[in-house]
């Protein structure tokens, strides 16, 4: 019989869970005029609410439009 979750499907959810987080997080700091990249720092237990009072309580910021 198999495990329930073996390593394989830890690091299968660990990924899928992160792309859950780090995508819709990107979108947020583009449309906000932060650098995108940032968004992986989401992951990351206190970062991560830390950024979000950053972008809560900071004027907003033209946004940049690409051609």
């Amino acid at each position: 019989m198999s495990e329930l979750f073996v390593p394989t499907h830890l690091i299968i959810l660990f990924f899928l869970g992160s792309l859950f987080v780090v995508i819709p997080f990107w979108q947020i700091f583009k449309k906000t005029g932060f650098p995108a990249p940032l968004s992986i720092l989401m992951l990351i237990p206190v970062v991560n609410l830390i950024l979000l009072y950053v972008i809560a309580f900071s004027k907003n910021r033209p946004q940049v439009e690409s051609l």
